[in-house]
């Protein structure tokens, strides 16, 4: 699996990790913010995502080992390993799995517990997207909206559109087998697994994703960890309150 990056900047290896439908370039900013500390950022797309490989496979211990492959034949040594989300439970698994592979570990709005299923109405809204007839952005947000009524949603959805050729829009994702394997997208953390290296978990104030119940079972993978909470942000809080994000991120790295 060949995964695709954006890499900026020159230094020390940080690599970012965005969640389910997401990219790398939704980090685009901020990963400029944390190349400027002295950090080559990698944006990785994880795989069905962005332009990273399509394929039937899609669980955590094989984004894992995707995500090692991409370190190895880069060269890269220790990274600095931040994900978000569906890229947190991978920077999980991938830093209990290959602990000397990750010098310093964040880890924004997702505990090592498990999720229920709550990505139904989008991934119906996406499937209801039909580019034999729709043509412009715009088309796509009305039809998207009689499912998704949250604009800002909306928008971080719609960024995987792209022209696949001249007047033909198309997804990024690969919309199928992400429907078929969404579950895969709320599984723990195992029971056994552990990071010792030093851990930051960045919840925000308004999101139920990470809640005072999970502390003690963070702890119990990430010992050496501790929980910034990012006032004025939901799920989402790296793009709700970017300037407290990046202020908590450059004091840990």
């Amino acid at each position: 699996m060949k995964l695709h990056a954006n890499v900026i900047g020159e230094g020390s290896p940080f690599i970012i990790l965005h969640g389910f439908l997401g990219m790398g370039d939704n980090w685009k900013t901020l990963g400029r913010r944390f190349a400027n500390l002295g950090y080559q950022v990698h944006l990785v797309d994880q795989r069905n995502h962005g332009r990273s490989t399509h394929s039937n496979e899609f669980n955590y211990d094989i984004m894992a080992q995707d995500l090692l492959e991409y370190i190895n034949s880069n060269t890269l040594d220790e990274v600095t390993l931040l994900g978000h989300s569906m890229g947190g439970k991978t920077a999980m698994n991938f830093a209990t799995s290959y602990p000397t592979k990750v010098s310093k570990l964040l880890v924004a709005d997702i505990s090592p517990r498990f999720y229920p299923v709550h990505h139904d109405a989008i991934l119906k809204g996406l499937s209801a997207l039909d580019f034999t007839t729709i043509s412009t952005r715009y088309e796509a947000d009305i039809e998207l909206s009689k499912y998704v009524t949250e604009i800002g949603t909306r928008q971080f959805l719609l960024k995987n559109l792209y022209w696949v050729e001249k007047g033909v829009l198309g997804l990024r994702i690969n919309l199928p087998v992400l429907k078929e394997n969404v579950e895969e997208v709320g599984e723990a953390l195992d029971k056994s697994s552990l990071f010792s290296g030093p851990t930051l978990f960045l919840r925000g104030d308004k999101s139920e994703y990470i809640q005072f119940a999970d502390e003690a079972l963070i702890k119990q993978h990430f010992p050496n960890s501790k929980i910034v909470t990012i006032s004025n942000a939901g799920h989402w809080l790296h793009a709700e309150n970017p300037q407290e994000f990046y202020t908590a991120v450059s004091k840990f790295v």
